[in-house]
């Protein structure tokens, strides 16, 4: 996704989140599910799709992304599911606008995510995306599951410990450096207070600086990636104008795109431009994508929803 550059902030995104929201995909989705799409305004329509999703596709309940149920839909739903992900923009990857950017932002994940994002991301530069200031990786302390440890094993990949750990070592082995030039960090005993950041010069390339931020909330949750994300642009003096690519899976650009926004673009005025990584580019493949059900797009068109009601709050 890419936020359009002329007018106020308010005036460059505003239209494109309506246009989403309000879009022909998404009302035929609610009108298959049983929803009456309400009068008002785009705060009003973004209210009722925020609760209209909660009630028909939040499937994790509060819980981390591999700990969703699964739904059991029809062929006629899960076929419209598909078709509304694809409208929406949840499925094809497209290339970056540009070609040349200030910072390339890497978002961390599941463990086979980190790797492919970081892998993308190095495909990008090897490829000929210029980047002015840094490569930067964004992580959390939070712990591997069972599941992702034995992807990792299966792959041939390091026994790794938390998010954080993957990113740092595929990007060891992807960009080719053994150590960090610069690190800097709190261990404060808890995973929520702590933060650490490396910063590794690969030949003829940005530096690339991987950082797992703090939480914002550490009495009640890990470090999410909104927190991530503030916590680098202080790190990096992010600067009006910057122009940042963000990196992601397809399924997670509508939602990470406006996340950007309101976390970067917002207070800082910067350009935002969100990119899923292509599965087409060989580079990608050490660990493939898993399987992406009908129940999973659902799940992150509500995630999407809550994202775009959450920057639209913030435009006040």
């Amino acid at each position: 996704m890419q936020e359009a550059q002329t007018g106020t902030v308010t005036e460059r995104i505003t239209p494109d989140v309506e246009a989403w929201v309000c879009s022909t995909a998404l009302r035929g989705l609610v009108r298959h599910f049983g929803g009456e799409w309400p009068a008002g305004d785009l705060a009003e329509a973004l209210r009722f799709l925020d609760d209209f999703s909660a009630r028909h596709w939040d499937f994790r309940g509060g819980r981390e992304r591999p700990d969703a149920r699964e739904p059991d839909l029809d062929p006629v739903t899960a076929a419209l599911v598909l078709d509304t992900a694809a409208a929406l923009g949840l499925i094809h990857p497209m290339p970056p606008a540009r070609s040349a950017y200030a910072h390339l932002v890497v978002l961390g994940g599941l463990a086979h995510a980190c790797v492919r994002r970081v892998a993308y991301a190095a495909h990008l530069l090897r490829a000929g995306l210029r980047v002015t200031g840094e490569v930067a990786v964004l992580g959390s302390f939070r712990p591997l599951s069972e599941w992702e440890r034995a992807t990792l094993a299966d792959a041939g990949l390091p026994p790794d410990e938390t998010e954080v750990d993957v990113l740092d070592t595929a990007v060891r082995q992807v960009f080719g450096v053994t150590a960090p030039t610069e690190q800097d960090g709190v261990d404060a005993g808890n995973p929520h207070h702590s933060w650490s950041s490396r910063t590794y010069r690969p030949a003829g390339l940005p530096p690339v600086r991987v950082l797992a931020a703090p939480s914002s909330d550490p009495d009640r949750r890990r470090a999410h990636t909104a927190d991530t994300q503030r916590f680098w642009a202080g790190h990096v003096r992010l600067a009006p104008g910057d122009e940042v690519l963000t990196v992601t899976a397809p399924i997670y650009v509508p939602f990470q795109h406006c996340d950007a926004l309101r976390t970067l673009a917002v207070p800082y005025g910067c350009d935002i431009d969100t990119v899923g990584v292509d599965p087409a580019v060989a580079d990608v493949a050490v660990l493939p994508e898993q399987t992406l059900t009908p129940g999973r797009y659902l799940q992150e068109i509500r995630s999407a929803i809550r994202s775009m009601r959450a920057l639209h709050e913030s435009l006040g």
